[in-house]
């Protein structure tokens, strides 16, 4: 029997099947539907288990680990060991009890925080663990710092048990400072514990009463601000953010897609990115491939050792591995998908081509903050960007992330005649705020009621709403795209990352990081750009043929009007550009470091080379005699 198919019929089938699919295509409805969907399953899952009470984290290690109790979770290049460690689901489940039952012989009690001054192993993996099982939490401690910052993180955590390891350096600055910090405190040097008494203690997990009644907002970790602007201020991240981490692949708001993925993190579990993404993994049943810190020279031989797919990167980390010489590693490994913030355009492609990577899932948050954005990028489309909205996330959150404008003078949000905030066009960007309440929530900032208050704006747009303020200079472009750090100058938004990629594209500019300065007698800030030059070609370097290219590739008001050489890249602790230090001292004689020099176009910026910017130049600037 032969069918008959309508012609019209088929072709008005297909024409709808072909306008759907550019539809999809065009405005990405399918990505936002899985997104808002999968956030409201994680809401309804976390409901139900807040009515049950069984939110801990560790009831996602016990059930991980009675699914498969001997399967690898755990790979390790510990720092004690000459050769990589492996744990199974089992061992870590033991380990981790272990721990929990050695914290209860200290004293600890439910509810309180441990600080962690250490490197990353398996040992801090089960303690972290060990903390969960018994309703405590760690208080990540920067082994970096000293001094006043170190006795600040410590007093405000308010733990009265310290676990320490690292080299001897670190150790040493912490003895200096155990003095200020009165007897109450005690310190165990985690070298001393390894074997014993933890390997001592009962493998049975800790009674369950220290895991009843936790709450939505209690900390799973206690994390800190860089302090680039004063001392650190404490971060909790909640335990709804754990249980939302944990089930995220299965709601499509995790990374990795499925479970039983290599996860390799050397970034500093301290801090957020290297800590909630490691537990955010373990939590979601994949592997975690663990290094003590970052380290060029270790990094693809641990990426090789230990099979990882994904890896997690920080700010300038990717452009560490890419200076380096080119490996026989470079392609020898399993890495589709790696996953960070910070990555800038300039480098982004340079680094999927050379080392073969597929997807660069590029997110922007803080650990305080509310604004989240997401960008799993597979093709130029959305390289260089920092988020991605579709149509339907564009539509949802087009009240709750707004753009506004801020005076340049006090760093306030501009207001109207009427007092009403001055609401700016997406794809012009301003400081982005976050209405409130919203889907997510900030905790505030631990035992600081003062700051976290200032995190907030009211009566913005009506009278008694409320806002968060991010900090945070963003636009999104008629795509979807969201881009980074803008400033402003003649009366334009300069995106600091268009301006990095161009720099870093001129042969000899290794690293070029964008910012704005305030000037005397001038409106918005001046366009800036604090570049690390080869030392081989430094002397022969052609500030004239710069400037040609970077005209040849900006609008004229996005050319740096100023040239900072640096004697290095400035890079905070965790391997992010450090543009505050930069954007204080300007470009002021008396302020910007001995060792740099500043240079300025010529002719008050209508000229055709960079040349020294001299105090004359400034004291110019300062009367008005000069005007850009």
């Amino acid at each position: 029997m032969c069918m008959h198919i309508n012609p019209p019929a088929a072709t008005a089938a297909t024409t709808t099947l072909l306008g759907a699919m550019y539809l999809d295509a065009r405005l990405f409805l399918r990505k936002d539907l899985r997104w808002l969907l999968g956030r409201r399953r994680l809401r309804s899952s976390f409901g139900t288990a807040l009515a049950e009470d069984r939110i801990s984290p560790y009831n996602f290690i016990v059930s991980n680990t009675r699914l498969n109790p001997t399967r690898q979770v755990i790979w390790a290049r510990n720092p004690w060991s000459s050769s990589p460690e492996t744990f199974s689901w089992g061992e870590t489940l033991s380990r981790s009890n272990q721990w929990g039952n050695y914290f209860l012989s200290q004293g600890v009690k439910k509810g309180d925080l441990v600080a962690f001054f250490m490197l990353n192993s398996s040992e801090f993996i089960f303690a972290w663990i060990g903390l969960w099982a018994i309703g405590a939490a760690p208080a990540m401690i920067n082994y970096h710092l000293t001094g006043d910052a170190l006795i600040h993180c410590l007093s405000i955590s308010g733990a009265r048990l310290v676990l320490m390891d690292g080299d001897e350096t670190a150790l040493q600055r912490m003895e200096e400072v155990r003095p200020k910090l009165g007897q109450e405190v005690k310190f165990v040097k985690l070298q001393h514990i390894r074997g014993v008494p933890v390997s001592t203690m009962s493998t049975e997990s800790p009674p369950a009463e220290f895991r009843k009644g936790v709450k939505a907002g209690d900390p799973m970790a206690l994390f800190y601000t860089s302090g680039t602007t004063g001392l650190p201020k404490g971060c909790h991240l909640p335990m709804i953010a754990a249980f939302f981490h944990a089930h995220g692949s299965l709601a499509g708001t995790n990374p990795v897609e499925g479970r039983g993925e290599r996860y390799y993190v050397c970034m500093p579990y301290y801090h957020g990115t290297g800590g909630i993404n490691v537990m955010a993994q373990l939590l979601a049943n994949n592997i975690i491939c663990i290094a003590p810190k970052f380290s060029v020279s270790n990094f693809w031989p641990d990426i090789v050792a230990s099979e990882a797919n994904w890896f997690v990167y920080v700010g300038e980390t990717l452009r560490y591995l890419l200076a380096a010489p080119p490996s026989a590693l470079d392609r020898a490994h399993r890495v589709h998908s790696i996953y960070g913030n910070g990555l800038r355009p300039d480098i982004w492609n340079q680094f999927k081509d050379r080392f073969g990577i597929s997807q660069v899932f590029e997110f922007f948050n803080s650990t305080e903050g509310m604004l989240a954005l997401d960008n799993p990028s597979k093709n130029d489309f959305t390289a260089g960007a920092v988020g991605h909205h579709g149509f339907l996330q564009r539509w949802k959150y087009h009240d709750y992330y707004i753009p506004v404008a801020v005076d340049t003078e006090t760093g306030d949000i501009l207001r109207d005649k009427k007092g009403w905030a001055v609401r700016v066009p997406y794809e012009v960007g301003g400081e982005i705020l976050v209405r409130v309440p919203f889907e997510r929530t900030f905790p505030g900032y631990w035992k600081n009621p003062e700051a976290s208050d200032k995190k907030f704006v009211k009566d913005v747009f009506r009278k008694g709403d409320s806002f968060y303020r991010t900090g945070d200079a963003l636009r999104r472009d008629k795509e979807g795209r969201w881009l980074g750090d803008t400033f402003r100058w003649k009366g334009e938004n300069v995106s600091t990352a268009e301006v990095s990629e161009v720099l870093g594209k001129y042969p000899g500019i290794l690293d070029a990081n964008v910012y704005g300065v305030e000037l005397p007698n001038h409106d918005g800030k001046a366009g800036t750009a604090a570049i690390y030059i080869d030392p081989a070609l430094k002397q022969a370097f052609d500030h004239q043929d710069l400037l040609r290219h970077a005209r040849s590739h900006l609008p004229r008001y996005a050319v740096p009007l100023f040239l900072r050489h640096v004697a290095a890249p400035s890079a905070t602790h965790n391997n992010k550009q450090n543009k505050l230090p930069l954007k204080r001292e300007g470009v002021h004689p008396d302020k910007v470091s001995a060792e740099d020099k500043v240079y300025w176009i010529e002719g008050r910026g209508k000229g055709v080379t960079y040349v020294p910017f001299t105090r004359q130049d400034w004291d110019d600037l300062h009367v008005g005699k000069a005007k850009l």
